[in-house]
């Protein structure tokens, strides 16, 4: 298949460039001078050029408490791009996978979310993620809509890379304890995407890795792998006021993967072990 990528420079987008390599296909990988998500003749341009089978859409607005001064910037990536990239691949007939977010949800109580839970972005970026969810849905029958959580990935910033570099000066860190959800490993997770993109088995679906944890709990079991001496110590979001309001329940039930027939990804402390190694390489 040819596959056109967007967001390559990013942790996912990267990994999903290396995988469907690795299988053979023919992936384009889009950067923003090329398809510029605020240009949308431009970008539209860009994928009848282009012509592909499928479109897997990593790119995104992805600042979340800037989201709260750049409304509008942010629902046109996250919300008008999409519609235009779902357009144009109604246009030429290709599938899209879009990349949406636990943030769709109110992200309250402590049941696991299923795809057609009832939606309530509390801020910007989950309102904007959502509006591109609802732009492919409309526009198209052949989609696959995946929600994820928690990404960390070589190829860019992410919580790990944050705590190994605060490890190196602090011995004591404190770190919310009140929000929980799944850490996401891209390598896995393209894994998954590729999967869903050489199938017919369209659909919207929650793709994290197995296990939920809090941010001060993910914090521990980095720095026990690691072998660094740091003491976490578990705090409220409220002691770490943000423009932007986190949900406390990321909790994205997976039940969609088995009936789809796809396989979950492994445990999330597996997924650190191996990323840790991959970072070390």
């Amino acid at each position: 298949m040819k596959i056109l990528v967007t967001g390559i420079t990013g942790q996912l987008g990267h990994d999903v460039m290396e995988e469907l390599a690795a299988r053979g296909h023919e992936a384009v990988g889009a950067t923003r001078r090329e398809m510029p998500l605020t240009d949308f003749p431009a970008l539209r341009a860009y994928i009848e050029r282009v012509r592909p089978d499928a479109v897997i859409h990593c790119a995104a607005y992805t600042a979340v408490d800037r989201a709260e001064e750049e409304k509008e910037t942010c629902m046109i990536v996250n919300g008008g791009a999409t519609r235009e990239i779902a357009t144009a691949c109604r246009d030429i007939g290709a599938k899209l996978l879009y990349l949406s977010t636990d943030y769709v949800f109110p992200g309250t109580g402590e049941d696991f979310y299923e795809p057609d839970d009832a939606k309530g972005p509390q801020n910007a970026y989950g309102l904007s993620k959502l509006a591109g969810e609802e732009a492919v849905e409309e526009l198209l029958t052949r989609y696959f809509i995946v929600r994820i959580s928690w990404v960390f990935g070589v190829n860019g910033k992410n919580f790990i890379k944050t705590m190994l570099r605060l490890a190196e000066t602090h011995d004591t860190l404190t770190v919310v304890d009140d929000q929980i959800g799944s850490p996401t490993y891209t390598r896995d997770l393209a894994r998954l995407l590729v999967d869903m993109v050489e199938s017919e088995r369209y659909g919207i679906y929650h793709a994290t890795n197995e296990g939920v944890c809090s941010w001060a709990d993910f914090a521990k079991e980095i720095f026990r792998q690691a072998g660094r001496a740091v003491t976490v110590t578990p705090v409220p979001s409220t002691a770490y006021p943000t423009p932007a309001k986190r949900p406390k329940n990321s909790r994205l039930s997976k039940r969609c993967l088995d009936a789809a027939g796809f396989s979950r990804l492994p445990d999330w402390q597996d997924a650190l072990a191996r990323y840790l190694r991959e970072l070390a390489e």
